[in-house]
């Protein structure tokens, strides 16, 4: 990127608002996915949606890359820069603009932490569900544009269902509003989906408009431990064919127990070969019926301890077990692969034990954990990026993973996006038609290819006049 671009960037910010020292650079080459990494042209601080009009203006002009960025938690390499590219940071519209208590519903910043969500809602006895892993770190802006899960997900479902309106910065720069407070609101086509889980590549976010529930009169938190994978995967099965659906059905294999205890000291037993994390909410006489019908079904299937939480001190204890768990696993070994894989609930215990049979193979360590009751899991490579012989094998049990949960009806990934880390499996799982029409969205919102390119899935360059096939 020559001179005169990074002056004009600095006459639309100002000239203390374009980062680009080697420093700053490499600070911002790299997310939270491991071994993916490439470093920006520089890093650009917009004031508001009129810089970043005039930034994707003059980027469609110089014919540079935009790739937007909140806090870099996500885990598939979907704000890494591309070449050519600067980063466009958001972090710092960090503000709740608007609780309005009649409509349930807030207006927000995309960088606003979605834990700072949580707190300033639940103070008033709202409720916002989605609960990612890094909700005490990552922004809203993000969590937005991966369709972001969480451990409520079961119950309460997943970031876009808690999208009402959005306003977006289009390629072109021009600036748009999706939805609104209307409950109801069928006029034209629903374009705010379209954005919802589009990584970047389609749309900056300045304001997200989110759905509010009303907060759980009560909770209940429990951990069962099992023997076997088998008896935890039945307790899931069994609480779901109960009519019961839980806020929270987590599941820890041994290798994850084993690297929480050591990391938390929170009494779990090492021997134990499944944990899950079970979380009840609603009407305190509804939650104290389902918590019992869930403890008996633990019984059944052989858990050798299940504990209760008293108090709401204890419940976050409990469920620190499965919040740490990527923290926890990460101190094993130096170079930690956090991937995401979903298939039908009913699934999940066959998934698991492919999962083991394949470290075996490959005489790798993968620790597993994830969301049992949506059958969205976490196996997670615990290696050593210097040993090029062992990266090679995890790298060989992952292509393995993702074509078994493929073959098992389930998909690539159920919360952490495709970015690049996946993009070599989407063609491979989705329909042609279905993958063509992806195609066509973004050289349609997009046809100079400048915002996030290269993520989810390449684009041949408009000179060539067609699409890939």
């Amino acid at each position: 990127m020559n001179a005169t671009i990074i002056k004009k960037l600095q006459e639309i910010v100002g000239r203390d608002k374009v980062l680009n020292s080697q420093e700053d650079r490499i600070a911002y080459a790299y997310d939270g996915t491991q071994l993916l990494s490439q470093s920006p042209e520089a890093i650009v601080i917009p004031a508001g949606p009129e810089d970043i009009s005039r930034i994707l203006e003059l980027a469609n002009q110089e014919k540079f890359q935009v790739v937007p960025r909140g806090s870099g938690t996500g885990l598939s390499g979907g704000s890494i820069p591309a070449e050519n590219s600067i980063i466009l940071l958001t972090n710092h519209w960090n503000k709740i603009l608007e609780i309005d208590q009649e409509n349930l519903t807030a207006w927000v910043e995309p960088g606003v932490i979605t834990g700072k969500i949580h707190e300033t809602v639940e103070k008033m006895g709202l409720f916002y569900p989605p609960d990612p892993g890094s909700m005490s770190i990552c922004t809203i802006g993000g969590n937005v544009a991966e369709n972001a899960g969480g451990l409520r997900g079961l119950k309460y479902g997943v970031t876009k269902d808690y999208v009402m309106g959005i306003e977006v910065i289009l390629p072109n720069g021009e600036i748009a509003r999706f939805g609104g407070k209307n409950v109801k609101d069928v006029a034209g086509y629903n374009l705010k989906d379209v954005f919802v889980g589009s990584e970047g590549t389609l749309g900056i976010f300045s304001k997200i408009l989110l759905k509010l529930v009303p907060k759980p009169q009560a909770t209940k938190t429990m951990l069962a431990l099992f023997n076997a994978i088998d008896h935890a995967a039945r307790t899931v099965s069994d609480i779901i064919a109960a009519h019961i659906i839980p806020a929270t059905l987590e599941f820890l294999d041994q290798i994850t127990i084993q690297s929480v205890e050591e990391f938390a000291k929170i009494g779990l037993p090492v021997n134990s070969k499944a944990l899950l994390l079970i979380e009840v909410d609603g009407h305190a006489a509804q939650v104290e019926e389902e918590a019992q019908k869930i403890i008996q079904i633990c019984k059944n299937n052989d858990a050798f301890r299940i504990q209760i939480a008293r108090d709401d001190e204890e419940a976050i204890r409990l469920k620190t077990a499965r919040r740490s768990a990527f923290s926890a696993l990460a101190r094993v070994k130096p170079t930690t692969i956090l991937e995401d894989a979903t298939v039908p609930r009913s699934q999940v215990a066959p998934l698991v034990v492919k999962i083991q049979e394949i470290a075996q193979k490959y005489n790798v360590m993968i620790g597993n954990f994830g969301h049992a009751g949506d059958g969205n899991l976490h196996p997670t490579g615990l290696t050593d990026e210097r040993d090029h012989d062992e990266i090679s094998r995890v790298e060989k049990a992952f292509e393995e993973i993702f074509r078994i949960t493929m073959e098992m009806g389930g998909t690539i990934t159920g919360e952490h996006g495709v970015g690049i880390a996946k993009k070599s499996f989407l063609k491979e799982w989705m329909d042609p038609g279905a993958f063509r029409m992806m195609q066509t969205f973004k050289t349609m919102f997009d046809p100079n290819n400048i915002l996030n390119p290269g993520k989810i899935f390449d684009i041949t360059p408009k000179c060539e006049g067609k699409l890939p096939h």
